[in-house]
């Protein structure tokens, strides 16, 4: 039976994938994955294989992006294209999804849990009041953008929060870490003087979402550049205005400051 299933498998391990996707990822022919858009922080490809009882067949960028194997499997048997966290968050996801939906192969979705809600609900704070998602890249001579910076002053304007991803390349297994993110936007302040980040700026740091050695610190800049927050991989949020009950989550979940809870 021609069909592609898209499987979000979360962000901790392979026993936070739902009971719906283990059930689905058994009953298919073929599983590919992609994990260089993210990865999961608990298990590897091999505990994966161990528990659906199935071969992943791993792509890299560059088959996921141009190349057909995924269709061409998809159009004479049950397939199935796995990624840590949900399984829509990276836009060539949807590229195969719509490219499988012209050849009218059947497709799927089965969800996972994301970044974008997880890291939010672990600081305590409110999905509702985040703006425009940022990612840092890593800079290079000849790519060196400032829109980062741009956006998430925008969202401060706004009074948004802004949940900040960061790079990964993991074919050479380089993560950009809190402390790298933090010292891009502090050099990104230096240069263009927007007023995004100053020594009082409290930023959050989160290693591992959603895994079983996850660690949240909350503070001022210095603080974030001089703490240990373990392997990959990492995010930042820098909140707008805080409600004064997310200011005391960051304070008793994260370790901030105690005076943030008294201003808001």
């Amino acid at each position: 039976m021609a069909e592609l299933i898209f499987v979000g498998l979360g962000l901790g391990g392979v026993e936070d994938m739902s009971l719906k996707a283990l059930e689905e990822l058994r009953s298919c022919d073929r599983v590919f994955g992609e994990f260089y858009t993210s990865k999961l922080i608990d298990s590897d490809v091999g505990g994966l294989e161990r528990l659906i009882g199935k071969k992943v067949s791993l792509l890299n960028r560059a088959a996921v992006e141009e190349g057909e194997e995924v269709i061409d499997a998809a159009r004479a048997m049950k397939v199935a294209f796995v990624c840590a966290g949900d399984t829509m968050a990276a836009t060539t996801h949807l590229d195969i999804r719509l490219r499988a939906m012209e050849e009218n192969i059947p497709t799927r979705l089965i969800h996972g849990v994301s970044i974008f809600t997880a890291c939010a609900s672990s600081f305590g704070l409110q999905p509702y009041k985040f703006g425009r998602t940022i990612t840092l890249p890593f800079q290079e001579e000849h790519f060196q953008p400032t829109s980062p910076y741009e956006n998430i002053l925008e969202n401060k304007k706004r009074g948004l929060h802004s949940l900040v991803l960061l790079d990964i390349q993991d074919d050479i297994k380089r993560y950009m870490t809190a402390a790298d993110g933090v010292r891009w936007l502090i050099e990104a302040e230096q240069k263009i003087g927007g007023g995004l980040i100053a020594a009082d700026t409290i930023i959050c740091a989160a290693a591992r979402v959603g895994s079983k050695t996850e660690k949240l610190v909350a503070g001022y800049p210095e603080a974030i550049l001089s703490a240990d927050m373990g392997g990959p991989l990492h995010t930042l949020i820098l909140p707008g205005k805080l409600h004064f009950m997310e200011a005391m989550a960051l304070v008793k979940l994260a370790g901030a400051p105690a005076e943030l809870a008294d201003e808001e």
